[in-house]
């Protein structure tokens, strides 16, 4: 009798008790009871994302190639510019025509700086999204544009170096300054490909 008293009360208890407390081998916890322990656990919520495709137009590669045009360009001019300044200011004889020469380069210059700013700085928020030679595009971008400042300096230093060797010395020392930064930038991007 006292065993099937047992089992009675056993199957009283059973059919009186939640599921989840019967059976100890499926334990579910509600998420909101961890949630501020979220580091704990592996995400398994969210895929990784692809890399995205970055596609560059036509007129991107355009941009592209008059850009390293421009920059093969400018060493000519930066040499040439160099050595006519450095004849007007050792030379005792400052032509008209070794002046006008100087200028000249120095408007030539000045347009091939312009449009490659302008097809670099297109080109730099077209590449924007792109992941890829970021970290080299923002440098050279830095670089070149603390050259064009430079440059602008230059030009407008330029007027005073015409009054006193001293003045044309600092827009010496100013365009060399610019010269560097330029080769740097320039230089930088042939040299480091990713």
């Amino acid at each position: 009798m006292h065993l099937w008293l047992a089992g009675l009360i056993t199957a009283v208890h059973l059919t009186a008790t939640p599921a989840a407390v019967q059976d100890t081998t499926f334990v579910t916890m509600d998420p909101r009871l961890y949630a501020a322990s979220d580091s704990a656990l592996p995400d398994t919520t969210h895929a990784s994302r692809r890399p995205r495709a970055i596609e560059y137009s036509e007129a991107y590669h355009t941009r592209l190639k008059i850009h390293q045009i421009g920059a093969y360009l400018m060493f000519p001019l930066f040499i040439g510019e160099y050595v006519l300044g450095e004849k007007l200011l050792t030379s005792t004889n400052r032509s008209g025509g070794l002046k006008t020469a100087h200028s000249a380069v120095a408007a030539g210059m000045g347009v091939v700086f312009v449009s490659n700013t302008v097809t670099g700085a297109w080109n730099f928020w077209d590449a924007r999204k792109d992941p890829n030679g970021k970290l080299r595009r923002d440098i050279h971008s830095a670089i070149m544009l603390a050259s064009d400042v430079g440059f602008l300096w230059t030009a407008a230093a330029a007027g005073g170096a015409k009054k006193s060797l001293q003045q044309a010395r600092h827009h010496r020392a100013i365009a060399i300054g610019s010269i560097s930064l330029s080769a740097i930038g320039s230089g930088m991007m042939w040299l480091w490909k990713d």
